[in-house]
């Protein structure tokens, strides 16, 4: 028996990769995940764990180009794209730009909604069920506003949005907020609130992930950087990694960010750009929210944990430049500032950066390649990784396995881009 070979091998240990293998596992595969660092050491990482069907609208819609292009000259923009000549992202930007309609904008956030909600409910069970030790919590989350003409935009493209797609959204007047959230300072104009939303600690649910697949016979490979792929026959025959080669009879591709550069050496131009996010990550302050807050005006993400409490959000198109901009971090602690009463934990205790996969039509990329045989994309998940996670897993397992899926697979599918 060949040791290096699986039913499925997993390129990618982040939250999407895990979720893959742990509902591959549960449906009787053989899995091996390779991963170049440690498990959830990218995206999943440090953003604001929150599980957010809420979060169903794309960024692209009429006027967010005028929106991109302006930030070229702040640097501490919410939404910031670096100057810099680049012909991969400006070929990404051009594409954005032909999506920027009402048309794409329905059909993207139908489709993200559809797997946001089967997310949803899939992650509760998956974390009750398994015991995983996350801190999953459902309280909610807030959009706050501080003046009304950021909540007037937000009421005809977001809440009205979430209408249309049957997600609850309850409308609040500034008192109404004020009085749900003593953390806030006065001044709210209103607020946006989303019951169906939840959070958890990401990093711990991931490290939970890890277990569970462990646990259910699932082989993980630390230190796995990808060299090389083998291709014979329209199929991929093996990986070669710094930590050996490996084979499967199907191979998921679930590389996040990375997926770009390692689908060049299969050939593949996968329209993706990684989108850089930051956080800062605290011990809790004296005084937290009660639920997670999206200040919109600023657009910081705001969560508290029994264990912490963290400040995140930004989109920074950058290419794959590495490393923290103080620029952006101290927007966060600005942002932060400007609604409430203690916007920083006593003590610091990580500042993070990190690529957030970007699919030019903000949908992921989720089935079977039409180039390699036995090459399944879960890729380009965006700011919803981990929202998206436990869906996209049953997905995966249910393609690759030949069963039927639980959502309709097809506006996920590779093809639209011919991958």
């Amino acid at each position: 028996m060949d040791a290096s070979r699986s039913d499925v091998l997993i390129l990618g240990g982040g939250v999407i990769g895990l979720a893959s293998a742990y509902y591959l596992l549960k449906s009787g595969a053989t899995v091996r995940v390779l991963e170049q660092g440690t498990p959830g050491s990218g995206s999943s990482h440090g953003n604001c764990g929150t599980i957010t069907p809420s979060h169903a609208a794309p960024l692209a819609m009429p006027g967010m180009l005028g929106v991109a292009l302006r930030s070229m000259f702040r640097a501490d923009a919410p939404l910031y794209l670096n100057p810099r000549p680049d012909l991969e992202r400006l070929r990404w930007l051009l594409g954005f730009a032909r999506r920027c309609n009402w048309r794409d904008f329905e059909h993207a956030a139908r489709a993200r909604s559809a797997i946001l909600e089967r997310s949803r409910g899939l992650l509760e069970t998956l974390v009750r069920s398994e015991g995983l030790d996350c801190e999953f919590v459902q309280p909610g989350e807030l959009y706050v506003y501080r003046t009304a003409r950021q909540l007037a935009s937000d009421e005809r493209h977001h809440a009205a949005v979430l209408d249309r797609l049957g997600v609850e959204v309850r409308r609040m007047r500034g008192d109404e907020v004020e009085a749900a959230e003593p953390a806030l300072k006065p001044g709210v104009a209103g607020g946006l609130f989303h019951p169906g939303d939840a959070q958890l600690r990401p990093d711990r649910y991931v490290t939970e992930l890890a277990r569970r697949v462990r646990e259910m016979g699932g082989v993980i490979e630390t230190g796995a950087r990808i060299d090389q792929f083998g291709m014979t026959d329209g199929r991929v025959s093996h990986v070669r990694t710094t930590r050996g080669v490996f084979k499967g009879e199907r191979v998921v591709m679930a590389l996040g960010a990375w997926s770009p550069l390692l689908g060049k050496m299969l050939d593949l131009r996968i329209p993706m750009q990684p989108g850089k996010g930051y956080s800062l990550t605290y011990t809790r302050p004296t005084l937290v929210p009660k639920h997670a807050l999206v200040l919109r005006e600023a657009a910081v993400c705001v969560t508290t944990w029994g264990s912490g409490y963290r400040l995140g959000s930004t989109m920074e198109f950058s290419g794959y430049a590495e490393g923290l901009n103080r620029t952006r971090l101290d927007a966060l602690r600005r942002g932060a500032a400007t609604s409430l009463h203690e916007p920083e934990g006593h003590e610091l205790l990580e500042e993070w950066w990190g690529w957030r996969p970007m699919s030019v039509d903000e949908v992921p990329i989720i089935g079977h390649s039409t180039r390699w045989s036995n090459l399944t994309f879960a890729t380009a998940h965006g700011m919803l990784g981990v929202s998206m996670s436990a869906a996209t897993g049953e997905l995966v397992a249910s393609l690759v396995l030949g069963k039927t899926p639980s959502i309709d697979p097809a506006p996920y599918a590779p093809a639209r881009f011919q991958l």
